[in-house]
């Protein structure tokens, strides 16, 4: 147990520590100033800009952004469709693999282009290394870098500057930040004895005399843009538990931080375009503490074990179902809930054999999406509560509601509604139908209160664009593949383009004048009472489904019965 802890404390502090330099060095890229990159990134983004024509100097209102977001990743995803249909014809297919079922590479393009990775399928004996790399791994820089730029477009609106254009944005943060961090990273897990390999699988004879097939590939590249692009698309079926994609402590640990920074850093990148760090360095702590709670109790849990099980052993013996010998009950717990914080969604044991706390913060994680969010939408999310709070605040106090010296009117809490409004109809309609017909359609491997869980973790995942899933669910059905896209599409781009309205809206206010009467969004006090209003918000929204599974699996398991 102190082994696991003290690789938590460390992950933390390094966190801590690199969140003000990247997200220093986010904020020079995406403010136009001068970075070290500048002699490699500046003449190959004049020539992308060239070749598509695009104009960089040229600004867009919020919904010209959204255009240009749904065409590109339109185009985006039609292409990628089209090659793993065909990998069975293309190149770097040793495995000699055929194309999937159409429902399933439906599911599996929109999982990927929505920055989800939501796996129904066993990746090694599904897709190709073409379509792996120049399909899949394409997406994951994409949509990655589509989610950054739209919360860097969100930041800008909300203090005040135009939104700046989509292409340039989505181009720099490929450029400058997604790809040489990747890089950097990718060399870093070959040296921890992660594989980075177009040969085909390595045939070898067991000590039985049979023949076995390990797969291998080019892991490495894929793997580091999974975690940094908070994507969680696994290479293999058993995603970062599997040896070959994180071998040790150091590649647990590289991975974890690379999950996390990102989001974090956006969070520092927010007070220095907002000109105010305090308030940045409040809600980086407000974030943390209430992450570092998730994981204190959901590591408890898994420590004391499971208390049946224990009791039909006759021994006292942490909950070591689903987990890595070589993480542990508590490195397993940080890295859940890491992972459901961050929408990354990949795995380093099975959320399934979590203990009843387990599933409850997990879940939790995935209703709030603000601890610490997807990529770039993670800090728009945060921001959106902190609007919500101005408001209510200013209500209760008798003021104006106003933020960043914009006053907060009808328009921008009719958008912000919709924002906190449609991820719960992505989840909750869709668990119910499902739910309604469980022989038929949920696939559940577990009855009553744990079978809940499951469905409505599929749903949430799929709605937060996490992509992690229960993995007891029968899930590879047609039903799932086409159900969850819905989920997947609106849960993704709604947000998306409200976002973006609001940014828009906010940014074409008139400055109201400063007075002893506005309400201070940088003091210890009203990050407080955003946090407050968080929670409170997200748990009476899903309360039923919290009650019903992860609650009531706790009170079955306490009571024995």
């Amino acid at each position: 147990m102190g082994q696991g802890w003290i690789q938590i404390s460390l992950t933390l502090c390094i966190l801590i520590a690199i969140t003000p330099l990247l997200g220093r060095y986010i904020a020079r890229v995406f403010l136009g100033e001068t970075t070290l990159l500048d002699p490699i990134a500046n003449p190959i983004e004049k020539t992308i800009y060239a070749l598509s024509g695009v104009r960089g100097k040229q600004d867009m209102t919020g919904w010209l952004y959204a255009r240009a977001i749904l065409l590109s990743n339109l185009l985006a995803g039609g292409a990628v469709y089209l090659i793993v249909k065909l990998q069975g014809y293309l190149p770097l297919n040793p495995n000699h693999l055929h194309a999937p079922r159409w429902d399933v590479v439906l599911h599996a393009t929109i999982s990927f282009l929505t920055n989800t990775d939501q796996q129904h399928y066993i990746p090694e004996t599904t897709v190709s290394y073409f379509s792996q790399t120049a399909a899949l791994g394409f997406l994951m820089f994409t949509s990655a870098a589509t989610g950054l730029a739209t919360g860097i477009a969100f930041i800008r609106g909300l203090t005040g500057r135009p939104l700046g254009n989509f292409y340039v944005d989505f181009t720099r943060a490929i450029t400058r930040i997604l790809l040489p961090l990747s890089i950097a990273g990718a060399i870093a897990l070959v040296a921890c004895g992660v594989p980075q390999t177009f040969l085909g699988p390595e045939i070898v004879t067991t000590l039985e005399g049979a023949t076995q097939y390990i797969a291998r590939g080019p892991v490495a590249s894929f793997e580091m843009i999974k975690q940094l692009g908070e994507n969680g698309g696994g290479f293999f079926a058993t995603n970062s538990a599997h040896p070959f994609e994180n071998p040790n402590a150091i590649s647990n640990l590289i991975e974890m931080i690379a999950m996390a920074a990102i989001p974090a850093a956006l969070i520092y990148t927010y007070g220095i375009f907002a000109k105010n760090t305090k308030q940045a360095w409040l809600l980086f702590w407000m974030v943390f503490v209430i992450f570092l709670i998730l994981v204190s109790i959901t590591a408890n849990a898994e420590y004391q074990g499971n208390t049946v099980v224990n009791a039909t052993l006759g021994i006292e013996q942490p909950n070591l179902e689903g987990k890595e010998v070589r993480f542990g009950p508590i490195v397993t717990a940080f890295w859940a809930i890491l992972t459901t914080s961050t929408m990354t969604g990949a795995v380093n044991g099975m959320h399934d054999s979590l203990m009843p706390a387990g599933s409850f913060c997990t879940l939790l994680n995935m209703f709030l999406q603000i601890i610490w969010g997807g990529q770039g939408t993670g800090v728009a999310y945060l921001l959106i509560y902190v609007i919500l709070t101005v408001f209510l605040s200013s209500l209760l106090a008798g003021h104006t509601p106003e933020f960043l010296g914009r006053k907060i009117e009808k328009r921008e809490i009719l958008l912000l509604a919709i924002v906190l409004l449609i991820h719960p109809v992505v989840v909750l309609i869709p668990s119910a139908i499902t739910l309604a017909f469980p022989q038929q359609l949920s696939g559940i491997s577990n009855p009553v209160f744990h079978g809940i869980s499951q469905v409505v973790y599929e749903y949430a995942s799929a709605g937060a664009n996490n992509g992690s899933g229960f993995e007891g669910l029968q899930d590879n059905t047609l039903w799932w593949n086409l159900s969850t896209i819905p989920s997947l599409l609106l849960g993704r781009y709604v947000p998306i383009i409200v976002m973006l309205l609001l940014a828009d809206s906010m940014a074409k206010k008139q400055i109201v004048p400063k007075t002893p009467t506005i309400l201070k969004t940088d003091t210890l006090l009203f990050a407080c009472v955003t946090a407050a209003v968080s929670l409170i918000l997200a748990v009476l929204t899903f309360f039923p489904v919290l009650v019903l599974g992860p609650v009531a699996e706790g009170f079955k398991i306490a009571t024995g019965s």
